[in-house]
């Protein structure tokens, strides 16, 4: 299963919405690598290479939300770094295996896309609201 980025996504914020676009094909690019028969070093990569912009992107998220006020930043973080123990947990998977099999595949399906889907349209969104809210336009 690939990731697509759709209406239902969109926070308003274009530096985020571009984030996650960029997001989203990085882990397009992982499922793709897997799919195809990369091997595990190349699979590893790939891997590599989602969670580095993935701390680059919670890092960005995480200053507009300090720098709007949002109340809800500290359970926003926690979920951040949940999701990188579950990356973390994935490299681990990958380390021990041959290379990516189906259950590689199918816990990057179940844990990185449907959990991104739904942190974004509830954490994120609710950033967005917040912000449309207290008429902080700039950050739109």
């Amino acid at each position: 299963m690939h990731a697509t980025f759709d209406d239902s996504l969109v926070t308003g914020n274009e530096l985020i919405d571009g984030q996650h676009k960029e997001l989203i094909d990085k882990i397009n690019q992982l499922v793709t690598c897997c799919e195809d028969g990369g091997g595990k070093m190349e699979s590893i990569k790939m891997l590599e290479y989602l969670a580095e912009y993935t701390d680059f992107h919670f890092k960005a998220e995480e200053e507009l939300q300090e720098k709007v006020g949002y109340p809800g930043i500290a359970e926003h973080k926690q979920k951040h770094e949940e999701f990188r123990k579950t990356v973390d947990v994935l490299h681990e998977m990958l380390e021990e295996q041959e290379g990516p099999t189906d259950d590689f595949v199918a816990a990057v399906n179940k844990n990185v896309i449907e959990w991104l889907y739904g942190h974004i349209k509830g954490f994120d969104c609710s950033v967005a609201t917040y912000i449309n809210l207290n008429h902080i336009p700039e950050l739109i």
